[in-house]
């Protein structure tokens, strides 16, 4: 395993001990998600240059792409959620209430 390697992987288990760990409030969450998606991004556009193959070159765009529209999607509920309820705390939220 060479190095990128292990900190690609690193930085991936990084992300996720702390998005199980650290559920205190939304924002730390969708940092963490960020911090793996960029994790996978880093791998995915290794991997392909590594492997020299035009057939996978799209995909680290295209999962840039649908990372860009989760993260405007996680700060839309980020903020609709400190709106309504005053703090971005998981647990003054109730997800089973409208």
């Amino acid at each position: 395993m060479t190095t990128t390697t292990f900190s690609i992987y690193a930085a991936f288990m990084i992300s996720m001990t702390g998005l199980a760990f650290h559920r205190t409030h939304l924002l730390s969450a969708l940092i963490c998600l960020e911090g793996m998606m960029l994790s996978i991004y880093v791998g995915l556009t290794m991997w392909c240059l590594q492997t020299q193959s035009m057939l996978f070159t799209l995909s680290p765009m295209t999962l840039l792409t649908l990372s860009a529209c989760e993260a405007g999607a996680g700060l839309a509920i980020l903020v609709a959620t400190t709106r309504t309820h005053g703090s971005d705390s998981m647990q003054n939220m109730n997800l089973l209430q409208c």
